[in-house]
């Protein structure tokens, strides 16, 4: 059976790989030479997904899946935001400050 394995990152590629049924999602990365052209992917660290949702690398894949894996966040999307949030606040109230 047939599945698709990609790199998600600043340029995506997308290996399709031909897998015995049964395979784990670690055996469809290994069998699609992903790990060999992209050394800097360290399956330790990084996620990875089926089709967007979080798998372990011992889960089986069906035919036809898409084997997704990530790349680390370059930063924390709670803490972006609860900075634009003070940013947002101290610009509102140094506005109100300055009187009028």
């Amino acid at each position: 059976m047939w599945v698709e394995v990609v790199h998600v990152s600043a340029s995506p590629r997308v290996y399709s790989v031909s897998v015995d049924k049964g395979a784990s999602v670690f055996e469809a990365i290994r069998l699609s030479m992903v790990l060999k052209e992209r050394p800097g992917i360290d399956l330790r660290v990084q996620r990875v997904g089926v089709f967007g949702r979080l798998a372990a690398l011992s889960d089986p894949v069906k035919a036809g899946d898409r084997i997704e894996i990530y790349e680390p966040l370059a930063f924390d999307p709670k803490d972006a935001r609860r900075q634009r949030a003070r940013i947002a606040r101290a610009h509102s109230i140094s506005r109100k400050c300055r009187g009028g």
